[in-house]
């Protein structure tokens, strides 16, 4: 990641520093467990708790010749603590210490995450609040279809919002596992209660049943959270543009003094925030993927996942933490146009209302719904064409005066009845 864009909490939870720290932090916690048995004698665990520590530069020189990390690693902490070292790592193999050490890293950064969760969704929640009963054209497929409020489109993205971060913390939770079985996860040279002491005192639950490692599906359920929730992202902003458009002109992006939108055309103010995440969100499904295809290793395991991990575990850590602080950013700075959404409203020509000039010649004439339908295309179709008010319409034909009492006519043609239930909506979402 550029660096500008790292942001510095979760950047530092993935520097070869703090992968080290971590290691050592499980290999102590390891030779806590075997003390309390006896194992280690207190001297020797005196040592061990008051020297233990790996310089990262010197693990990367003893790597050049190893050939194994784990292996540098340990040589790096038998210099520093010297004879007492012998009890490091007994019994384990490197994915106790990594997998374990995996665990510690991916659930902090699993809560940081959260906590942008939390912001995000505090945004989203004032910005529904603020903006209900505001009305706005809702469309699909790009075209007029009838009245919502911003505020009702901003719920729907908390609402979404609030499924990704149940979902991804479920993933933590299911992340929150160690395991110090040994080889192939039958405690040879081990016991399970060493496994438990350790884990306890890193605050992991045990894995239950491991073989050499602890198995990827865990991580997939972690990664593919974090694609989904880049979904969401994705189809916010997708929003965002498409509002942004000169032609809908409902919402900007922030602008910031002396900010330049073109090369060649000052005049220009860019989504380039929505964009800008939009594509980042490809990022985040991509390796949604690889972790997928981590799945499935050979026998007790294989390495075929560990290369692919060391890229997608800080990577894709950092883009949603950096995700989902830009788009709250972005949302605490749109300028929200209800001009240009009063003025679209009516850019149809009040066709939004033919669903409530069928229903009524359907309910209240008792007319066939296809011939209902027929008659109200008409004159939709006149509208359009013509550029004329629909509502204008309906009230001057001869077939609608003849089925439709005046009075009738004037309660069909208020749009705030588009929202009668929003109270409804929001109290289902926010509570009373």
């Amino acid at each position: 990641m550029i660096d500008r864009y790292t942001r510095p909490k979760m950047g530092a939870l993935w520097t070869e520093e703090r992968k080290i720290a971590a290691w050592l932090e499980v290999e102590l916690a390891v030779c806590e467990a075997w003390a309390r048995f006896g194992v280690i004698d207190e001297a020797s665990m005196a040592e061990i708790r008051s020297r233990a520590d790996a310089d990262a530069q010197r693990v990367r020189e003893i790597e050049e010749q190893t050939r194994h990390d784990v292996i540098a690693f340990l040589t790096a902490v038998e210099e520093k603590v010297g004879p007492a070292a012998r009890f490091i790592h007994l019994g384990c193999t490197s994915s106790d210490i990594m997998d374990t050490a995996n665990a510690l890293l991916l659930v902090q950064a699993g809560r940081i995450i959260l906590a942008d969760f939390d912001a995000l969704l505090g945004t989203l929640k004032d910005l529904s609040l603020r903006y209900k009963g505001v009305l706005c054209m809702g469309r699909t497929h790009g075209i007029h279809a009838e009245p919502t409020s911003f505020g009702l489109k901003t719920a729907g993205f908390y609402a979404e919002f609030t499924r990704h971060r149940a979902r991804f913390a479920a993933a933590v939770e299911e992340m929150r596992v160690g395991k110090i079985s040994g080889a192939v996860g039958t405690y040879t040279a081990l016991n399970p209660e060493v496994e438990r002491l350790a884990c306890a005192a890193l605050g992991l639950e045990v894995d239950p049943i491991s073989t050499q490692i602890i198995q990827r599906d865990r991580y997939a359920h972690y990664f593919t959270s974090l694609a989904l929730a880049a979904g969401g992202v994705e189809r916010l902003c997708v929003e965002l543009r498409h509002l942004q458009r000169t032609e809908v002109g409902e919402i900007e992006e922030g602008f910031a003094r002396g900010q330049k939108g073109s090369s060649a055309m000052p005049h220009k103010k860019n989504p380039i925030s929505a964009e800008n995440l939009s594509g980042l969100a490809r990022l985040l499904r991509a390796n949604s993927l690889a972790a997928m295809e981590n799945t499935a290793l050979w026998h007790e395991r294989d390495i075929s996942h560990s290369s692919v991990e060391r890229v997608i575990m800080p990577d894709s850590t950092i883009l949603m933490d950096y995700m989902l602080s830009r788009l709250d950013t972005l949302l605490r700075g749109l300028k929200i146009n209800t001009k240009n959404m009063a003025r679209n409203l009516m850019g149809s020509y009040g066709l939004f209302f033919s669903q409530r000039v069928l229903l009524a010649l359907v309910e209240e004439a008792a007319l066939p719904r296809q011939k209902a339908y027929e008659e109200v295309q008409r004159l939709a179709m006149q509208s359009r064409e013509e550029g004329k008010s629909f509502p204008d319409l309906v009230r001057a034909d001869p077939f609608m005066r003849g089925h439709l009492p005046e009075t009738r006519m004037d309660s069909l043609f208020d749009p705030s009845l588009c929202l009668r239930y929003e109270d409804e909506v929001y109290n289902r979402l926010f509570g009373g």
